[in-house]
């Protein structure tokens, strides 16, 4: 087995591969519960999965990928962070990550780290809805990864 690696258009593969990736993403998204229903799905035999499934993976240019990460003060109150997350989706970011501490005196400090490269809006606009929120004490943006 060899260690060397190349990069590769899909379009230049044979069909195999690109169905084994394709049967990957399929389980790794749930849109299948198990091997055999993948592999059925995408139209290559269980066997040939199994022998190439540890081979083949996606590219994804992380150069292209920018990460946002924003810390936040947000009300005790039902539906604030329901609404923080929302303005993130209606923006067009992919939340990665949420992290919430236990609400103290009426508030609870709340990280949220999102891939921003399909946004619709700047940063600082995202940060503008974000601060205009109702329950939304403070936000601020404490990293931003390209």
């Amino acid at each position: 087995m060899s260690d060397e690696y190349y990069i590769i258009r899909a379009d230049a593969l044979p069909a195999v591969f690109v169905k084994v990736a394709e049967a990957k993403r399929l389980l790794s998204t749930g849109a299948v519960h198990s091997a055999s229903e993948a592999a059925r799905r995408v139209g290559i035999s269980r066997s040939a999965y199994y022998k190439y499934k540890d081979m083949i993976m996606p590219y994804e240019d992380v150069g292209e990928s920018r990460v946002l990460t924003i810390q936040s003060v947000l009300e005790d109150k039902p539906g604030v962070l329901s609404s923080l997350l929302a303005v993130f989706f209606d923006a067009g970011a992919n939340i990665l990550t949420v992290n919430q501490n236990i609400p103290a005196n009426g508030a609870a400090y709340v990280s949220v780290s999102a891939r921003t490269d399909k946004m619709d809006i700047s940063t600082a606009e995202l940060l503008e809805r974000l601060k205009h929120l109702d329950g939304v004490v403070s936000v601020s943006a404490i990293g931003v990864n390209n």
